[in-house]
């Protein structure tokens, strides 16, 4: 309840890390190296309109009612352009999540628990339909070109609620999560830095952002793995 209300009355909470029941405790849940490790099975993502190559995603989509959570047939992520300047009005097609992924315990939990807040926060009580899209990205990085995790810049993604939550960060410097309330000038910055740290959005109400992450050592690969999740009511517009 004190999770939603804050989430309510500033637009984005960042949960303690092992405050919540629902939120992986990376360091001790047996499920999380499983989960984790499923990270390094991404494939590139080709659709970069800025001709980057530092983009690794997987890309999943759901139905949820409070009595089932559902896989709908494998299905292109499409934002308009409205929302995404760089890479928007274009379906994307990504490797599909795997599905001892989605069907883990821990997905499970994670997607409930969420959703629950989200819609404490929200207004109504009725029963929802969610359309969940669920999104791994690994972001690369080497001495010689930086990785963006949000190259569109400070954004929107066109739907009801954001989850981000960090999964590892490997000799990755920077990567700055930035938030911008609407009709509040200043911008709130904060640093996703654990395995298990996590941002909850309201997206009518906040713009987001990640500021570009860069290798502490030049000499060895650096990356930033992420999960994002978001809801859309069905039905909502």
């Amino acid at each position: 309840m004190r999770l939603a209300g804050e989430l309510a009355a500033q637009g984005f909470v960042r949960p303690a890390p092992g405050a919540i029941d629902w939120l992986p405790a990376a360091a001790s849940d047996p499920e999380w190296q499983d989960f984790a490790q499923s990270w390094n099975r991404l494939g590139l993502d080709r659709y970069m309109a800025d001709g980057g190559r530092y983009r690794r995603r997987r890309h999943a989509a759901l139905a949820m009612t409070p009595d089932a959570i559902v896989r709908k047939p494998h299905q292109p992520h499409y934002q308009s352009r409205d929302y995404n300047r760089l890479n928007g009005d274009v379906q994307r097609w990504f490797d599909p999540i795997e599905d001892a992924i989605v069907d883990s315990a821990m997905m499970r939990r994670l997607l409930r628990g969420a959703t629950d807040c989200f819609e404490r926060a929200g207004e109504g009580d009725a029963p929802r339909l969610w359309h969940v899209e669920l999104h791994q990205f690994r972001i690369e990085a080497n001495a010689h070109e930086p990785g963006r995790p949000t190259p569109e810049g400070m954004h929107r993604d066109g739907v009801d609620w954001v989850l981000v939550m960090l999964i590892d960060r490997v000799n990755a410097d920077q990567g700055v999560t930035e938030i911008r309330i609407a009709g509040r000038p200043q911008i709130d910055r904060f640093t996703l830095a654990a395995p298990g740290d996590a941002v909850l959005l309201d997206d009518h109400r906040v713009l987001h952002g990640v500021t570009p992450i860069r290798p502490i050592d030049p000499d060895r690969p650096a990356y930033r793995d992420v999960f994002v999740a978001t809801w859309k009511e069905e039905g909502g517009g």
